[in-house]
């Protein structure tokens, strides 16, 4: 059963599940989503099997997109110097026309490496947002975890980590853009695809993380923002908006939780931890439905 928002938008009706939660429910599901947001595990996946097997109301797409500007918050706060640096060396580069800087080509390699998953993310929005969408099946995002989860070994197994972020070039910041794209198939993960080609392309764990995060920032910011608008065209009630600002706030702590711990661990052990993680819980979607164990 799907619970849809009252107006359609652009003749498409839109999930707006999570409005019939409780306020501890989207509580817990504010924190799941922050967590997974930003570790490669896939927040889509863990949005789906979760409520799924307490048998809840799937939130829908529209909730994970604006729940993303949490960790844009999250982002901020903890790579508020690198941020500044590329932003405000960027734009000096340009006034002084010195566009060999190393900052200008980073937020240069940011901007055109979010154009991918900028373009993409609109093209897919209608079937995304709209109630069961193929997309957001369980099948679907259980094989995407394991072929993520296999991406990962390969990398461990096969790719020498030594690169920092100051090796960081426009090539570097387009193929991994490139990578981002297959974020928009639930269950692959933003994060996931993103560290895992920077892995391939020699960055260190740390680093491929933290470039991971900051190309994400203008993806996050605005795919949040288009959720936003799609719920307010969509008509969502009053308490609607009070029950998603509670997932906000919540999912904006574990968040901001998560990037410490993460690149804390990064810094001392390999990805084998998420490539296992992501295997094992994808053959537990695949099994799990097919036995309807979680619908």
């Amino acid at each position: 059963m799907t619970f849809s928002c009252p107006l359609p938008v652009h003749g498409h009706p839109i999930d707006c599940g999570f409005a019939q939660y409780s306020a501890f429910k989207m509580i817990i599901l504010g924190i799941l989503q922050g967590i997974t947001e930003l570790l490669p595990i896939s927040s889509t996946a863990h949005m789906r099997v979760f409520p799924a097997f307490f048998g809840w109301e799937d939130p829908g797409t529209p909730f994970s997109g604006a729940a993303q500007l949490a960790s844009f918050m999250a982002v901020l706060l903890y790579f508020k110097k690198d941020i500044s640096d590329i932003f405000f060396g960027f734009f000096k580069s340009i006034s002084t026309k010195t566009y060999s800087s190393h900052e200008f080509k980073l937020g240069l390699g940011i901007l055109l490496g979010s154009l991918p998953i900028g373009i993409g993310g609109l093209l897919l929005s209608r079937i995304l947002n709209q109630p069961n969408s193929p997309l957001r099946s369980l099948y679907t995002i259980g094989c995407a975890c394991i072929v993520m989860g296999i991406l990962f070994v390969i990398t461990e197994k096969f790719c020498k980590p030594t690169k920092d972020l100051t090796k960081v070039t426009l090539k570097h910041a387009l193929i991994i853009g490139l990578f981002q794209l297959g974020a928009l198939i639930p269950g692959v993960s933003r994060s996931g695809s993103t560290i895992t080609a920077g892995l391939f392309l020699g960055f260190k764990r740390e680093t491929a993380a933290t470039f991971s995060f900051i190309l994400g920032v203008p993806v996050i910011v605005l795919a949040g923002l288009h959720e936003l608008k799609i719920l307010y065209s969509a008509g969502l009630s009053l308490h609607g908006w009070y029950l998603l600002t509670i997932g906000l706030v919540s999912a904006t702590i574990s968040a901001f939780a998560a990037v410490f711990w993460l690149l804390s661990y990064l810094e001392k052990h390999s990805t084998y931890l998420f490539a296992w993680y992501r295997i094992v819980l994808g053959f537990f979607l695949i099994i799990g439905a097919y036995f309807g164990w979680l619908h």
